[in-house]
């Protein structure tokens, strides 16, 4: 977006909210409406809602549940599923289907870009829950590697085999992050809550994490994401998802504990990092009157450069006193489990979604 058009929109933000806003306190948000009518978010992060813009012919190309999506370096945006009759599918920034393929991940959850060089290839999270028939395998996890196009590189299955678990420690992976040498670091988010650091052979190098440390901070409950956070590049660190406890927690590297970012009310999913800020996908939110979990709700989390939320698309405004985040939660019905978000380069957002009656993704326009 050119800097006449982003002036334009700043010095506008306060006419165009006031048009957008329903009749509630607090809230600079919209409800769910026709598609392409919804415009939502709040400040300079505002998108307009195209819920129809991935939307596929079910009987030729089903999904269950669509978990995570990426951008490759050709503008290409693969999205991981857990339908076997194509758990890959990959889209033209228009949302018209260029190919599918893949019909051994039955868990398909996390989707990880690797640029290596000229060349990308993808890592594949399968956690070993088998969706159709509601149970779980717990040897069935596995981390795969695989060109763009398929070419399997490298599996990984369940740690016992290498000595990093224990025969009770389950192991149902949920996603990975790769770092600039190529290690990467898989998140163990709906089994034992480990991080696993890998060498870029798939050689095992360490855990953390877990459940059972004796600084709680440095505990993990559904670590169900993991990012490589570059912003610092002196610094770089690892953000983890700890879901069940409405935070990131922010590690080195090595695996020492750095800090904690609270995000009360809201059960995120993985970080995804975009120039300074961070993207997440809100599973379920919180209701603001009985502080209890709200099933069929979700929304979208944004954080800018010091880990402050500055919108929040599909929910509320968000509102800091006295330094500390106050409760988010969803506005509206845009979004239903919302689980990953992927971002473009024009800074378009595509939120995919878990158990969304086995809707395709959203497209967020950047407004």
């Amino acid at each position: 977006m050119n800097a006449t058009r982003r002036n334009f929109l700043k010095t506008t933000a306060t006419a165009a909210s006031t048009a957008l806003v329903l009749p509630a306190p607090h809230f600079n948000i919209i409800g769910k409406a026709k598609d392409d009518d919804s415009i939502i978010g709040h400040g300079d992060y505002r998108y307009r809602v195209h819920q129809e813009w991935g939307n596929l012919n079910p009987a030729e190309t089903p999904v269950f549940n669509c978990h995570e999506m990426v951008q490759d370096s050709q503008g290409r945006l693969i999205m991981v599923n857990d339908e076997v009759k194509n758990n890959i599918l990959i889209y033209n920034r228009s949302g018209k289907l260029l190919d599918a393929w893949g019909t051994q991940f039955p868990g398909g959850h996390g989707l990880t870009l690797s640029a290596e060089g000229e060349e990308d290839f993808l890592f594949i999270a399968d956690c070993g829950w088998f969706y159709k028939n509601e149970k779980w395998d717990k040897q069935a996890g596995k981390i795969v590697k695989t060109t763009t196009d398929g070419r399997l590189v490298f599996s990984l299955g369940h740690p016992l085999t290498i000595g990093a678990y224990n025969e009770d420690e389950p192991f149902m992976p949920t996603e990975i992050a790769v770092a600039p040498n190529g290690d990467f670091y898989v998140a163990d988010g709906y089994g034992s809550d480990y991080i696993l650091q890998y060498d870029h052979q798939g050689k095992f190098i360490r855990r953390f994490g877990g459940h059972n440390n004796e600084n709680p901070a440095h505990n993990l409950s559904n670590a169900h994401g993991v990012a490589v956070d570059l912003r610092n590049s002196d610094q770089p660190k690892l953000i983890c998802t700890s879901r069940n406890e409405n935070a990131f927690k922010f590690f080195t590297l090595d695996g020492e504990y750095l800090e904690t970012v609270k995000l009360p009310g809201a059960f995120v999913c993985r970080p995804v990092m975009d120039d300074e800020n961070i993207y997440a996908g809100v599973c379920w939110s919180t209701n603001p009157e009985t502080g209890k979990r709200t099933d069929n709700s979700g929304f979208v989390t944004i954080l800018d450069k010091d880990n402050k939320v500055i919108s929040n698309p599909g929910g509320n405004q968000p509102e800091y006193k006295d330094g500390e985040l106050q409760p988010i939660y969803q506005v509206g019905d845009i979004f239903n489990h919302g689980h990953d978000v992927c971002v473009d380069s024009d800074k378009n957002l595509y939120v995919c979604q878990w158990n969304a009656n086995r809707t395709y993704p959203i497209k967020l326009e950047r407004v």
